[in-house]
């Protein structure tokens, strides 16, 4: 297979919650390690504490990702709440402060596929902390270490008093943040938090579109409707790119389909998420055994996406990813 329309921007590695593959997703460790292993950009989804600041955890459940069940002061605080649309039981951070939070430690949140070695070791970071670290790895390193913060259920949060876009916006331009030429790329599954960013900062935003379903603001009939043309034309009046579901590259047969082209012709990168090596995420071409922990050819598949002209893509294996994105470019795999 040869590249496509080719990418509108040299292909970045993007570490999906830090180096998630190998330590406990969204901890200072796992965004350190991506680092050293050569990841361009680090990705912390936000939401915030019960004080307004923003923290990085995948979800504002933390009984999956901390062992804040194991701390019986905190038992009273498990609830069932309704997140866009769908009840959920366990512990919120919207219902801490950032002191208490700061007393619970991260744990590997698919210990059936990835190793627990790391539990109990990391505290939960501020988006401050992460800026703080990208910035001083940018200087150790001498390459520009980018961030890719996800607005977590914004509509959500906006509806309980803790807007999340405002906080983000602030935290960025206190570090200089603020125009398309900062590192920083703003991702949201929703789309009027988008829009509103859009007129309130230049830095570059991001449209995640899931391979089925609708926003969660019922701002767009449907995912399908956003990346037909003319639903690529019209996220590119706000947003720089769209971050899809991998499948979304591949028809049912494998062959590719025509979204890479569709979005780079409407003037939008295509930064496809998630790209892990364990059996049970890859596509079934790449996957080697039967185990579902095991790993599979997680290059290959990387290497396939990258022929089709995609200019970034998520991995919780960074050093994979930075292998794979440097031998496709050098025509050496």
């Amino acid at each position: 297979m040869t590249l496509r329309s080719g990418p509108l921007s040299p292909p970045i590695v993007i570490a999906h919650r830090g180096a998630s593959g190998e330590r406990p997703e969204h901890t200072i460790a796992a965004y350190d390690l991506a680092i050293a292993q050569g990841a361009d950009v680090i990705e912390p989804d936000l939401v915030p504490t019960r004080d307004g600041v923003l923290v990085a955890r995948h979800e504002n459940e933390i009984g999956g990702t901390t062992d804040v069940a194991q701390h019986p002061e905190f038992a009273d605080r498990r609830a069932t709440k309704t997140i866009d649309g769908q009840p959920v039981t366990g512990w919120f951070t919207e219902d801490f402060t950032l002191a208490e939070l700061k007393r619970l430690r991260a744990r590997e949140r698919l210990p059936q596929m990835r190793s627990t070695a790391h539990d109990g070791q990391e505290t939960i970071p501020t988006l401050d902390e992460i800026i703080a670290l990208a910035k001083a790895r940018s200087t150790q390193t001498g390459r520009t270490i980018a961030i890719y913060p996800e607005t977590k259920h914004p509509t959500y949060f906006a509806g309980i008093g803790l807007n999340t876009d405002r906080p983000l916006l602030a935290a960025l331009k206190k570090a200089g943040w603020t125009t398309a030429a900062a590192p920083v790329f703003i991702q949201s599954f929703e789309v009027d938090n988008l829009k509103w960013l859009h007129a309130h900062t230049g830095v570059r935003l991001i449209q995640l579109v899931a391979a089925e379903g609708a926003p969660a603001d019922h701002a767009a009939p449907s995912y399908a409707a956003m990346v037909t043309p003319a639903g690529l034309r019209a996220v590119a009046r706000y947003a720089w790119g769209i971050g899809p579901d991998k499948a979304m590259l591949w028809d049912v047969e494998g062959g590719a389909t025509t979204l890479v082209d569709d979005a780079h012709a409407a003037g939008l990168r295509v930064h496809p998420w998630t790209f892990r090596a364990e059996n049970a995420f890859l596509t079934p071409p790449f996957r080697r055994g039967t185990a579902p922990a095991g790993h599979g050819d997680l290059g290959g598949e990387i290497a396939s996406a990258l022929r089709l002209g995609i200019d970034g893509f998520f991995t919780d294996y960074p050093l994979i990813g930075v292998s794979t994105r440097d031998a496709v470019r050098s025509g050496v795999e």
